[in-house]
């Protein structure tokens, strides 16, 4: 019996594409050994000898901290600041995709933006209140919301300007890191906004709720009722923990799959009301000026969308063989069914392999077996969604979309929210990688 041998069919090993990729289903049978097909796993006879004993291995180790940090070598795997001299301006914190795997983002790599810093907030004297067109206006602490029964549920959260330099009109070489870092994904644990809303007894004429945070900005933003009632949360934990400060320590709304800024951090207070508030955020900063001058109002829900994190830009191949193609997909309106990847530029594709469970408006981890001859390649990923969405060329985006000229100088002035075209790494002979139009 051959080494692939198993019950039934052996997964087949062939390419369904073009430029080396290879049938999903090997990474889908079980105990299926991917080294067998040309991994870099095998040593020659001169190094098949007894492991040495390296100098850690030969000494007592260190102490056990009572809150772990990562290994020293790991110091590269570190969120980039737009403000790193901490002036009086906001400042913006990305997630290193291209240094990351799985679906989970650690909590101190979750990206963020503070418009007016970080309060320190004393959770015991921070306050939550519902009011406006309710029966009775409610309160509540930290203390009193947590003996409320609990929900979890995962949930990415993406800005509405993550991946704005692809709206350049010439492609940036910066990593996945500085295009796409905008975006995150936690499992939130918290009370169902609908059982206070319940228990204040919203007024059936209320459709909007205006939530206000109790940064020094006081960012507030509208919110259906609709939406409250589906799937919101007053976030408390993420991850297991409490929130990080950055993330709305000691608790933040969850609009899962809605645009970021909406997800109110430092949350004290929740107004229902008959009409919008037409705050600045959702007046001014979120309202998507269109080609021809239209702008786009009350866009709320992040598109469909994937992106290759490995290999990508900051990565090099360091020789032809076996690779695997990974990356992270996601939607704001349901659960990702199907993620297709290139090799060649688009010419051809084949469906890559979903690592599950699916969550909806979660992050969705894909992997697709690709052995590389060496050759030039470029490489894409394309989703699609439950409910049928998929993302569209940038042919097609950029002609509903529009684009701007580098250098990218005055983001309120050029379009720069909700892209979810395609994103191309090309792979050079040296194994070298490009951020690419294709």
């Amino acid at each position: 019996m051959g080494p692939f041998k198993r019950r039934g069919r052996s997964p087949s090993f062939d390419a369904v594409a073009g430029n080396g990729l290879i049938n999903r289903r090997a990474l889908l049978g079980q105990g299926i050994a991917i080294a067998g097909v040309g991994a870099a796993a095998t040593v020659t006879a001169a190094a098949a000898e007894p492991l040495k004993d390296n100098p850690w291995s030969l000494e007592m180790g260190g102490p056990t901290p009572a809150a772990q940090t990562p290994s020293r070598f790991e110091k590269a795997v570190t969120r980039t600041r737009t403000n790193p001299d901490n002036e009086f301006r906001n400042s913006h914190a990305r997630t290193p995709h291209h240094l990351l795997n799985g679906t989970v983002t650690p909590n101190s790599l979750h990206f963020s933006i503070n418009h007016a810093g970080i309060p320190d907030i004393d959770p015991a004297e921070h306050k939550l209140v519902i009011h406006g067109m309710v029966r009775q206006p409610l309160e509540f602490t930290l203390e009193k919301l947590t003996r409320y029964p609990l929900v979890t549920r995962m949930s990415f959260l993406e800005c509405a300007g993550n991946s704005a330099p692809m709206f350049s009109n010439e492609p940036m070489q910066i990593t996945a890191q500085a295009i796409h870092g905008l975006v995150s994904n936690s499992e939130w644990t918290g009370v169902r906004l609908s059982t206070l809303l319940d228990e204040a007894g919203i007024d059936p004429k209320a459709k909007w709720l205006v939530a206000e945070g109790a940064d020094a900005h006081f960012l507030d933003r509208s919110v259906p009722v609709k939406k409250a009632y589906d799937d919101a949360l007053i976030a408390i934990y993420q991850n297991g923990e409490h929130l990080m400060p950055g993330n709305g320590y000691p608790m933040r709304l969850l609009l899962p799959g809605y645009q970021g800024n909406m997800n109110v951090k430092f949350l004290r207070r929740i107004k229902a009301v008959d009409q919008p508030a037409m705050s600045m955020f959702e007046s001014k900063t979120y309202s998507q000026i269109l080609p021809g001058g239209k702008t786009w109002r009350f866009n709320f829900v992040m598109q469909v969308k994937s992106f290759i994190t490995n290999p990508s830009f900051g990565h090099a191949l360091k020789e032809p063989g076996f690779y695997t193609i990974s990356g992270v997909a996601y939607s704001g309106t349901g659960r990702i069914a199907k993620v297709m990847v290139s090799a060649d530029g688009g010419k051809s594709w084949g469906e890559a392999a979903l690592q599950g469970p699916t969550h909806p408006q979660a992050f969705t981890r894909f992997v697709m077996p690709w052995r590389w001859d060496g050759q030039p390649a470029v490489l894409q990923s394309r989703a699609w969604d439950e409910v049928g969405n998929s993302q569209p060329l940038r042919a097609q985006f950029v002609a509903a979309r529009g684009e701007t000229k580098q250098p990218l100088t005055n983001p309120v002035m050029f379009p720069n929210q909700h892209y979810n075209s395609l994103t191309s790494w090309a792979v050079d002979s040296k194994g070298e990688i490009k951020h690419v139009y294709a």
